[in-house]
């Protein structure tokens, strides 16, 4: 089973989540947001599994950098995904997908591989 880690690398709720990992002896992918973007289809799989609001993190410093009318329109799951694909940070960190399976953050992650 293929697991992947989906992130950016110097937030430290990923730093966790790759280090319990690697203790554990999971091998995974890592996908940075930064360099490889943000690929739609999966983002759109989270949101629907998980909901826009598990997904989309209101609480970072990107969020709350956003323009109000942009903060705003986010009233259904299409909006999310619009303002999490043109600003990758505004995603809680890290998600983490095992086949069908998808953690989100570190707690989700940990009782994934338990």
């Amino acid at each position: 089973m293929k697991t992947i880690v989906y992130g950016i690398p110097n937030c430290d709720s990923v730093k966790k989540a790759r280090a319990m990992l690697d203790e554990r002896g999971i091998a995974y992918e890592f996908h940075d947001y930064k360099k490889l973007g943000v690929p739609e289809a999966e983002l759109r799989r989270w949101v629907k599994a998980k909901g826009r609001d598990v997904v989309l993190n209101r609480k970072g410093t990107t969020w709350r950098g956003l323009d109000e009318s942009t903060k705003a329109g986010v009233v259904d799951a299409d909006a999310a995904v619009r303002v999490m694909l043109e600003s990758p940070s505004t995603i809680k960190r890290p998600i983490v997908t095992r086949a069908q399976q998808i953690a989100v953050g570190v707690d989700e992650v940990a009782a994934l591989f338990t």
